[in-house]
């Protein structure tokens, strides 16, 4: 089995659902495993958490040797002024390690956000999720043209990851093709993951 981490910072929800969708792409994926896990708000170190080790809902906290042991990745954060939100990039920020050893090199990765207002940032956050990704070593896959909604979304969805379009409220539901579209990338990475691990057994 190849273990696909899916791995995600979420305030109010709307990227947490977008993940579950990213996740039942992986779960229908034979030979492929799914690891759901989240990163804690900036209050707490990772180094020495505060409060409880685990959410008070929602998967459990990330740690290093989740990274490390997964297959492939595929990360997901807000935007935040066309940017990663801080408790992902904190996250991020710790895995020197991980980087000096390689042990991410080679790995299936991919990106996905949602935003508040329609061009807030969307297509920048991917990009900047995808930055670290790079410098690990991983291999960087987004969603293709031959998946339909891609041309056909009039709302979240990119070449360059999943996304969704939750209104100035956050009170705009999932439409088909944000769903259809994490989907599809849940799949993709871990059909990657589940090839690729097979070559390195």
């Amino acid at each position: 089995m190849a273990k696909v981490l899916v791995l995600y910072y979420s305030r109010n929800g709307a990227t947490a659902e977008l993940a579950r969708r990213i996740a039942d792409g992986v779960e229908q994926t034979e030979q492929a495993q799914l690891c759901l896990r989240s990163v804690p708000p900036v209050q707490a170190s990772y180094e020495q958490p505060s409060g409880t080790d685990l959410p008070e809902k929602g998967p459990p906290y990330v740690n290093k040797q989740d990274l490390a042991e997964c297959d492939g990745l595929i990360i997901g954060s807000p935007t935040r002024f066309g940017s990663i939100a801080a408790p992902l990039k904190l996250f991020l920020e710790s895995t020197g390690d991980l980087w000096v050893s390689g042990a991410m090199v080679g790995k299936p990765a991919a990106a996905f956000t949602s935003t508040a207002s329609l061009h807030g940032g969307q297509e920048s956050t991917l990009l900047g999720m995808l930055l670290p990704l790079l410098h690990h070593g991983m291999l960087i896959t987004g969603i293709p043209y031959t998946e339909q909604a891609l041309s056909h979304t009039e709302a979240g969805g990119t070449p360059y990851g999943a996304s969704r379009w939750t209104g100035a409220n956050g009170d705009r539901s999932l439409v088909d093709t944000e769903r259809d579209l994490a989907r599809a990338l849940g799949q993709r990475v871990a059909r990657l993951a589940v090839r690729l691990a097979g070559e390195r057994t």
